[in-house]
């Protein structure tokens, strides 16, 4: 009978701190991170609504029937909970727009958010609420993904991004239905049960199961996780521990500890990163150094004769001479170079991939080397590159923390400005900077379906 097993102390600690989390007041430096990601995830979201991915996830939910509870950003479709998470979090990895947690090579954002406004809306909760179950799911989705080495798992073809997500929406979820230690401990075992992904997304031409694997999956499973169990559903008390459990079926050699450890005052949001260009975060150190360089010495793509980028093995070797501008170092580099600047509708014209100038630039004069030196399974967005200029000279320049890391994070200024450049083409200026005024003083609403009249295009 359901209840009746022993729960670890780890479960114990994990259930009970997603319990309250809601109850607890964040130190003002998460709260400003926080509204940072969730400024960038709504524009993710926004602008991935234009995208074909966020086409096909609206036109799919719009078929499922159900009650019309919670709203598709960027759009006037509504559907059920769990629909509309899916719905979201396909348009918030639509592209390489949404955020990451380097660490764990996760995307929290566009499986967390999108969990977190579909129930609120259902719930009509406040922006407080959202903001402290949003810091919530980023927290449970890096400890599960540390406890089941994340490295590990993608070297062994798993998705684990998909995996921490769909922990970080059910966690989030739960804890917005008010569910106490227990139901979230059955919470926690249909997440197990649902735990799935594979790293065969790298090799998705168009993003859509990318979308769906990293962003529309954890949203929809979480919500529909913490929705069964918040309407009767039991299962198993203690999923972490025990033959079999999801630590051991995982992985043995993760650091389990890392579950409970500094819960409540190690804040994982604030080891995430936010990317300052519209592009794959493998690109993010690329750019940041030639953009750099570009200011410092006024070259443009005709002063240069070489360019040689030496980058971490493990990031080259997922943008790479892709099939997607935004996810090809190559040529956004050469971009780059050619206009002067890079903005969201560059990186995403196809037909720029095919332009003889560009296409003559990338084979001539850009040579691009994985570093295994460079590469640390914590950090990210490094860089070190060499230019060559027709006239003899030799320029350098490097970084190990480019901007969006955490260690360099956006200024409330920059991520405003990265997030006009989404959504103000797709709602408007002056709705764009309504909702992010909005946004950015979210703890001030009484009622997120206000949001609504501001997100919908």
């Amino acid at each position: 009978m359901a209840g009746k097993e022993k729960v670890s102390p780890l479960m114990a600690v994990f259930s009970q701190y997603i319990a309250t989390a809601l109850k607890r007041k964040l130190p003002a430096e998460v709260v400003e991170r926080a509204k940072l990601h969730l400024v960038d995830t709504f524009a993710a979201m926004i602008s991935g609504s234009r995208l074909l991915p966020g086409k096909r996830a609206a036109a799919y939910i719009q078929h499922m029937g159900g009650p019309r509870e919670a709203g598709v950003i960027g759009t006037r479709v509504m559907a059920s909970v769990p629909y509309a998470a899916l719905a979201n979090g396909m348009c918030g990895h639509a592209d390489e727009s949404d955020d990451t947690h380097p660490a764990t090579r996760s995307h929290p954002g566009v499986s967390v958010l999108p969990a977190v406004l579909a129930i609120a809306e259902r719930q009509r909760l406040s922006g407080g609420t959202i903001l402290r179950a949003l810091v919530l799911g980023y927290e449970v989705c890096a400890r599960i993904l540390y406890a089941l080495n994340a490295d590990k798992l993608t070297r062994s073809g798993q998705n684990a991004s998909a995996k921490g997500g769909l922990f970080g929406a059910a966690a989030a979820s739960a804890a917005m239905l008010n569910l106490d230690a227990r139901k979230i401990r059955y919470v926690l075992s249909y997440c197990a049960q649902q735990a799935a992904g594979l790293f065969t997304t790298i090799r998705d031409t168009q993003h859509i199961e990318k979308a769906y694997v990293l962003g529309g999956m954890p949203a929809h499973n979480g919500t529909a996780s913490a929705l069964m169990v918040a309407s009767g559903f039991t299962g198993v008390d203690d999923v972490l521990t025990g033959e079999p459990s999801l630590l051991s079926a995982f992985s043995r050699a993760g650091d389990h500890q890392a579950l409970v450890r500094g819960l409540g005052r190690d804040y994982e949001i604030l080891r995430c990163a936010i990317k300052y260009w519209p592009a794959a975060g493998g690109i993010q150190g690329p750019m940041h150094v030639l953009r750099d360089l570009m200011r410092q010495h006024s070259i443009r793509a005709g002063d240069v004769k070489k360019l040689v980028v030496r980058m971490p093995d493990n990031e080259l070797s997922a943008v790479d001479n892709r099939d997607m501008p935004g996810e090809t170092v190559q040529h956004m580099l050469t971009v780059l170079l050619i206009d002067g600047h890079v903005n969201f509708s560059t990186s995403h014209d196809y037909k720029r991939m095919r332009d003889a100038q560009v296409l003559k630039f990338r084979r001539d004069c850009v040579e691009t080397i994985g570093d295994a030196s460079m590469t640390d399974p914590l950090r990210r967005w490094r860089c070190a590159m060499e230019i060559t200029l027709k006239n003899g000279c030799k320029l350098s320049h490097q970084t190990m923390a480019a901007q969006g890391t955490f260690e360099n994070p956006l200024t409330r200024g920059e991520e405003q400005e990265k997030a006009l450049d989404l959504i103000a083409p797709i709602i408007g200026k002056q709705r764009s900077h309504a909702l992010l005024k909005t946004l950015f003083a979210i703890e001030d609403v009484d009622n997120v379906r206000v949001l609504r009249d501001l997100y919908k295009a």
